[in-house]
């Protein structure tokens, strides 16, 4: 038997959505894509799955895995895959164009995996669903437009300094005594 060095909360609930739209219900690394080869999956009845990557269409985490009544056409209850108005939330605004045509927008960090890594970590339009992030891997991404950044609200700018001012006196008016 093989033991794992990992805690058990390091798998988070996940629907897996592959190109042929068939989907999967299960748990996964929270460390999603980092050099492997393959997804990993925990799926409902205790099984390890293995896919291969150029399959995913997108990982979704989400708050609560779909019972067996639920909606079997939408089980990631992603209902809005655009910004109604301007994000307020800090991050790059992105919109991608997948392999198999759809488009998505969503919040990626400002940080070098938007450009290295082997996927993109996005906060979906509606964050008030049941996907709180989006993961999707980099064979999966057709086209990618930076719609905005968007700042940190609160962070002013520092005024700048004029030029000749120097160094202030300590007590301006008073003669320097010998």
């Amino acid at each position: 038997m093989r033991k794992s060095n990992r805690m058990a909360s390091a798998r988070k609930p996940v629907i897996i959505r592959k190109f042929s739209r068939d989907w999967f219900a299960g748990y996964a690394d929270a460390s999603l894509g980092r050099d492997l080869a393959e997804l990993e999956i925990l799926d409902l009845t205790g099984k390890v799955m293995r896919m291969a990557w150029d399959q995913v269409k997108w990982v979704c985490y989400v708050r609560e895995l779909p019972s067996a009544s639920a909606d079997q056409t939408n089980p990631e209850r992603l209902l809005r895959k655009h910004f109604s108005i301007r994000p307020r939330t800090a991050g790059l605004w992105l919109r991608l164009k997948l392999a198999d045509g759809d488009e998505l927008e969503g919040l990626a960090a400002n940080d070098l995996t938007l450009v290295e890594g082997p996927g993109l970590l996005l906060i979906p339009p509606d964050t008030r669903s049941n996907t709180q992030r989006i993961y999707i891997p980099r064979s999966a991404i057709q086209a990618l437009e930076v719609l905005s950044l968007i700042g940190a609200p609160g962070r002013k700018r520092a005024a700048p300094v004029p030029a000749g001012s120097g160094q202030p006196e300590l007590f301006p008016g008073e003669s320097e005594v010998s």
